[in-house]
């Protein structure tokens, strides 16, 4: 299977396609919550799969004992993600009243929203941090009119120890995560991920799981690393060009071409000056 079918049939992560089976994800709402609900019937997959500005395939997002629950895995930091869960949860919350008459007298309840970000990658972060949308404000106020908080748990092995404890499958995750960086140490990225399903299955980490989803799992592992490393290659290029031009102002405008997922206009723009000047101009810099 190559990347273009791995893209095309395999949206989903390792992480997503654990916890999108309701009994692993009510596993994981309880452990963050620390409560024992154990009746899935409840539970509403909400998806959204034309949100504006979004490329969610790491996310999950559900409705449960009236709350909006946004769980997203990530492995590089984001810094943006209060505003990229505002424009999601406003699609999310309109797509949920777009029936109902928003200029009656009557108060039309919505489910609490939370935001949580479960962070793997190989920088150093705290254990735990609140990132706030008001962070992003050019005019901070001491008592913002609008705010979103993400809570974002560092899930390495070694942090967080009593989350991964309560929650075994998500320990499991973090388990399979760090043996493919071990192997990756040793060879090949697609040979480390083989390796490490193997070891996992062998040594009973998401042993189950593995071994009804092998090759899915490794193709989408394979293609998660493949698009992290074009990321991280073209933020490169766009930092180069931005010694000469202003860095703050080409990865501003690298950001919105990433939040708008026009890939196609961010590789044309590396090598193109002029029409790097015009979306200059179309996004207001």
């Amino acid at each position: 299977m190559n990347a273009t079918d791995v893209q095309r049939n395999f949206k989903d992560t390792v992480f997503r396609m654990l916890f999108k089976e309701k009994k692993n994800l009510l596993n994981l709402y309880n452990a963050l919550n620390r409560t024992t609900y154990t009746n899935t019937d409840d539970l509403e997959i909400t998806t959204l799969e034309n949100a504006v500005y979004m490329n969610y395939k790491n996310d999950i997002s559900f409705v449960f004992d009236f709350e909006l629950m946004l769980y997203e895995h990530q492995s590089t930091y984001n810094p943006n993600m209060p505003l990229r869960d505002l424009l999601y949860v406003s699609s999310v919350l309109h797509n949920r009243v777009k029936n109902e008459n928003l200029y009656s007298k009557k108060l039309i309840k919505i489910p609490t929203p939370q935001f949580v970000v479960f962070y793997n990658g190989v920088d150093s972060q705290p254990e735990q941090q609140i990132l706030r949308l008001s962070d992003a404000f050019e005019k901070r106020q001491e008592r913002p009119a609008l705010e979103l908080a993400v809570l974002v748990y560092n899930i390495n092995l070694g942090h967080n120890q009593e989350l991964l404890d309560t929650c075994c499958l998500l320990k499991e995750y973090a388990q399979y995560v760090e043996q493919v960086r071990t192997f990756a140490k040793e060879m090949s990225f697609p040979e480390a991920v083989e390796q490490a399903v193997e070891h996992c299955i062998r040594n009973g980490i998401l042993s189950d799981f593995l071994s009804e989803n092998r090759a899915e799992a490794i193709a989408v592992s394979i293609f998660e690393y493949d698009e992290e490393k074009h990321i991280q290659s073209e933020r490169k290029e766009w930092r180069e060009i931005g010694r000469e031009e202003g860095e703050n102002k080409v990865l501003q405008l690298m950001q919105k071409l990433m939040e708008a997922g026009k890939t196609g206009e961010m590789k044309r723009a590396l090598s193109d000056p002029a029409f790097r000047e015009q979306l200059y101009r179309e996004y207001g810099q």
